[in-house]
């Protein structure tokens, strides 16, 4: 059955001639709405940008909205606009789209990538974008050849006719442009998808594969100076007072600024940038994050834990555990966690004073340039910030304080040079924002039959959403529902469960990081599943299901992953598996991990996961996305944790902020559900919250002994709890 897709909930602009004469088609979404308008976006619409052009050569170029930084979306999203068009597949570009009201995310409103809603959020609005030009395509033929559009078809480029009539989409381009946009097309069934659902390669593979790929970091400009920033080495800090006269003599620097934040040294180059740096002089006002200390944090979060608080899930009998049979209280601990991207931050800025372009790899285009027009006195619309492909971000590059482009932003104006800031790793792992340390504390009572009766579950972290733009539609009776999902909502059929949140505040900078509230309460929900199973004396596998009954398609997917594992088989000697399963941004992943300890150390040797999302747009895609997650979470798991002791982070580079080293790196298999979707759900992030608990359950079954607290011990080392 095809699908309908009505143009008119958002305003389609007039399909107009190009500058080569080709056919251009765009969305303009009109009117700015919540998070856009709170941060300041334009109220007026600005120039329409394209989603789609069809040169007279007959190349395709796909204007891509998101960022891409390694997901693949350059890929995806012009897939779609390809299955609806019926172009030739070699023949299409993709192009990374600027700061632009028209790119906005169809349900928020703003231009932003994360929470793994690329793909999901294009799948009609591209796939609309496609068959219109499709539609003008065939229109334009039709009257050429004076016959009725029904007796011509789209075809790998080409319209064709009757009588073997044939004309290529470039020779029909500037024709189609002049004909009114269709405000209805018919969508293809996706029986119908000749593209969608097959394996593709990426099309910007050879580009990264050769170097070519231009990232925040390459980005040259005419008389371009570097920025570097000496920022507070205590969190909170601020500058009290400096002195630059060691600065001034060394070749190279121009200008030493202070900023919101810190100082700036700005010279020719980044060498000079960095030793300019360097002979700063630096009173800080230290403020009260000096006494800040993890374990000081710790002790906090512990006590917080066992005291009331805002109900984020109420039991519908409260005193259930207290006639268990049974009893099972556990407390758990995740660290604060950098983002760590291999690029680390940069923004370029070219300030004109009534106008400025800026260049980085910005998750949040309106947000940033919003902020960036704030930060130079100047209106959106006189903003251009060009999206630039990024290497990893996590979120980090999300952040509606704006950070690090508010910072190039303040440079550039003071010293009206083309300017680059280039934050360095030690200046990233130190200075930026982290995911959240969290304390857990579960209590649980099981029945005579092994029956669970009540769960008592309280969380206690920093709030990524308090204090930000997003706190009105995403805070509500003191609950983040960052903090708690993946716990309040969670599948398993748990009676009389109550959940309780304690959002304390810190100087600690806080954001989103890979699967956001889901990085914590998987790791807590499928650990716990696992006690609570030995508890009952019953297999970790039967156990779940048996609480699973009512969602199938987590059973489905928890079945894969345990058949393809040969779950209950026999292993070698000094060897165990885990399991896992865990729903986030509409996917669900499974994952066992198979595990042995090495000089005490945790060897993860082969990780089968089971992933459902939805209707699979490329599965070359998916495949690797799941891989890089395992990948990213395994990191975690093992190894990264930020530290604080006097309000100093401990850590600044891999080093000490380890993440998994090429030789670490199991074995990933990675199974594709056909689950039967008629629309994608999230791949980019569901695949790293069950990769922890899955090893953990697997030590579990090993050595007989609970990890309650990530990272798993120093270097890999498995902690033996008191």
């Amino acid at each position: 059955m095809k699908t309908t897709a009505d143009p008119s909930r958002r305003t389609f602009l007039k399909a107009t001639a190009a500058l080569s004469g080709g056919l251009v088609i765009a969305f303009w979404l009109p009117g700015r709405r919540g998070l856009a308008r709170a941060q300041g976006a334009p109220k007026a619409p600005i120039p329409p940008n394209a989603f789609l052009r069809i040169a007279k050569d007959g190349t395709v170029t796909v204007m891509v909205k998101n960022l891409e930084f390694g997901q693949g979306v350059t890929t995806a999203l012009p897939m779609l606009v390809a299955e609806e068009l019926e172009c030739d597949w070699s023949r299409v570009r993709a192009e990374l789209a600027p700061a632009a009201p028209e790119y906005a995310h169809t349900a928020f409103g703003m231009q932003m990538t994360g929470g793994s809603m690329s793909v999901g959020d294009s799948w009609m609005q591209l796939r609309t974008v496609g068959a219109q030009a499709r539609t003008m395509l065939v229109g334009a033929a039709a009257a050429q050849w004076k016959v009725k559009p029904e007796a011509c078809r789209a075809e790998k480029g080409f319209v064709i006719g009757p009588g073997g009539k044939k004309a290529s989409f470039g020779s029909l381009a500037e024709a189609a442009a002049k004909l009114p946009a269709p405000e209805k097309v018919a969508l293809k069934d996706p029986k119908q998808f000749k593209l969608i659902g097959k394996p593709t390669r990426r099309l910007d593979g050879v580009e990264r594969i050769e170097a070519k790929t231009v990232f925040g970091l390459d980005v040259k400009r005419p008389g371009l100076h570097t920025a570097l920033v000496a920022h507070p080495p205590v969190v909170g800090a601020r500058v009290a007072k400096f002195d630059a006269q060691k600065v001034r003599g060394i070749a190279g620097v121009t200008h030493v600024v202070q900023t919101s934040r810190g100082v700036a040294v700005v010279a020719k180059n980044f060498w000079a940038a960095k030793k300019g740096r360097d002979a700063l002089e630096i009173e800080w006002d230290a403020g009260p994050g000096a006494t800040l200390s993890t374990e000081g944090l710790r002790a906090e979060y512990a006590a917080l834990a066992k005291q009331p608080g805002p109900m984020a899930r109420k039991a519908a009998d409260s005193n259930a555990i207290k006639a268990a049979a049974k009893t099972v209280v556990a407390e758990y601990e995740v660290p604060f966690l950098a983002h760590a991207p291999m690029e680390p931050l940069n923004c370029t800025v070219e300030y004109r004073g009534d106008s400025a372009e800026v260049w980085c790899g910005s998750q949040f285009q309106t947000v940033d340039q919003a902020a960036a027009a704030k930060a130079m006195g100047l209106t959106p619309d006189k903003v251009v910030l060009h999206t630039m492909p990024a290497g990893g971000g996590f979120g980090r590059r999300a952040n509606p304080a704006s950070d690090y482009v508010v910072e190039a932003c303040e440079i550039a104006k003071s010293v009206k040079v083309p300017v680059k800031t280039v934050w360095t790793r030690e200046d990233d792992v130190r200075g930026g924002y982290y995911r959240p340390m969290y304390v857990h504390r579960v209590e649980t009572g099981l029945d005579a039959k092994g029956a669970i009766v009540g769960w008592n579950h309280a969380i206690v972290g920093q709030s990524i959403i308090a204090g930000t733009a997003f706190e009105p539609f995403m805070v509500k009776d003191g609950i983040d529902h960052t903090s708690v999902e993946g716990v309040s909502d969670t599948p398993y059929d748990i009676p009389n469960m109550a959940v309780t949140l304690h959002s304390p505040k810190s100087p600690v900078t806080t954001l989103w990081w890979r699967s956001v509230g889901h990085s914590h309460t998987a790791f807590v929900m499928e650990t716990m599943m696992d006690e609570l199973a030995a508890a009952a004396g019953e297999d970790p596998l039967a156990f779940r299901r048996r609480l699973l009954a009512k969602h199938p398609r987590v059973v489905a997917t928890l079945d894969l992953a345990a058949r393809k594992a040969g779950w209950g088989s026999a292993l070698p000697k000094g060897r165990a598996r885990g399991i896992a399963v865990h729903e986030s941004f509409g996917s669900v992943c499974a994952q066992v991990a198979e595990v042995s300890l090495e000089k005490g150390e945790v060897k993860v040797h082969r990780v089968v996961a089971a992933f459902d999302c939805g209707l699979v747009v490329n599965p070359m895609t998916v495949e690797a996305q799941v891989q890089g997650a395992i990948a990213f979470g395994l990191s975690a798991a093992l190894h990264s944790a930020i530290t604080i002791k006097d309000g100093k982070v401990q850590q600044s580079n891999f080093h000490d902020y380890r993440v998994l080293r090429l030789s670490e790196m199991p074995k990933v298999e990675v199974h594709i559900v056909s689950s039967g979707a008629d629309k994608p759900s999230g791949v980019g992030e569901p695949a790293t919250p069950p990769i922890a608990p899955a090893v953990a359950n697997a030590l579990f079954a090993l050595t007989g002994k609970r990890a309650r607290s990530l990272p798993l011990g120093s270097l890999g080392t498995v902690p033996i709890p008191s």
